[in-house]
């Protein structure tokens, strides 16, 4: 009896650290194709995709399915997928099972469906109060979306300020659009320097909006050193992210010349 039950023993050890090892690699794949850049609940170490592509929506929704029953995360990604393979309405499930579980980035993308009606029934109201939970928690979308419905005290750009402050200590999509209202000078005094450094952290993680404005910045020499190389450097990092303004704008920098006939007409670019 006591070696049979030894013998148990071992082989119910030995299968937990592989069901374990199983529900993580269903997360580590769903991560890969599909996790958001800018969700506050992805890990530093998870890059994301801005936009899941074509090819891995059928390996995205597998596989963030099956990790959905653990991650709230997953459960986000999960609904990305599906958006992006037009099913709205399990889109909108998801996100909503992902935003009762504390998801702000949920919250956002569920406000957004009920703001534009896609999916489901066109509330407003229910926009906002996604949006406000998901701005009272730090999300920097949530802050920004709730300001383009206007109306509410959370709408002021003052306020969005200090929302987007408290957030951008540690979300890069926060401190991007913290940094586009300073540059703006929205809801306060514009402060270039301070925008630019606000830029750079986001740059730092690989937010492809933040480098684009690094770019713009050192080669207007904004906020700092003018710098023709390090702009084209970020110009070149953004676009490799998908980025289109980074793009043409890395396009401009290296053909910045345009040559015309006598009419006045562009014929071509000058590069080098």
């Amino acid at each position: 009896m006591i070696k049979r039950f030894h013998a148990i023993f071992v082989v119910a050890v030995l299968a937990v650290p592989s069901l374990a090892h199983m529900q993580s690699a269903d997360l580590v794949l769903c991560d890969r194709v599909a996790a958001d850049p800018s969700d506050p609940d992805k890990p530093a170490d998870v890059k994301g995709v801005p936009e899941i592509a074509s090819s891995d929506i059928s390996t995205a929704i597998k596989y963030c399915a099956i990790a959905a029953r653990s991650s709230r995360r997953a459960m986000y990604d999960l609904g990305r997928a599906y958006a992006a393979n037009r099913q709205l309405t399990e889109a909108a499930a998801a996100w909503r099972k992902a935003a009762d579980k504390g998801s702000t980035s949920a919250m956002v993308e569920l406000g957004v469906l009920y703001g534009t009606g896609a999916g489901v029934a066109k509330d407003q109201a229910q926009a906002r109060k996604l949006f406000e939970r998901a701005a009272q928690a730090g999300n920097a979308r949530g802050v920004s979306n709730l300001a383009a419905l206007g109306g509410g005290a959370a709408s002021d750009p003052v306020r969005a300020r200090e929302l987007l402050a408290k957030a951008a200590e540690t979300n890069a999509e926060a401190q991007y659009q913290l940094g586009m209202m300073l540059a703006d000078g929205k809801g306060g005094a514009q402060d270039d320097v301070g925008a630019r450094a606000l830029f750079e952290k986001a740059a730092a993680q690989n937010h492809p909006g933040a480098l684009e404005r690094m770019g713009a910045f050192a080669q207007a020499g904004r906020g700092g050193p003018k710098d023709t190389d390090a702009a084209k450097a970020f110009y070149e990092r953004a676009t490799a992210l998908g980025d289109a303004d980074a793009k043409k704008a890395l396009e401009r920098a290296r053909c910045p010349y345009v040559i015309k006939d006598k009419r006045g007409n562009a014929v071509t670019n000058l590069c080098f």
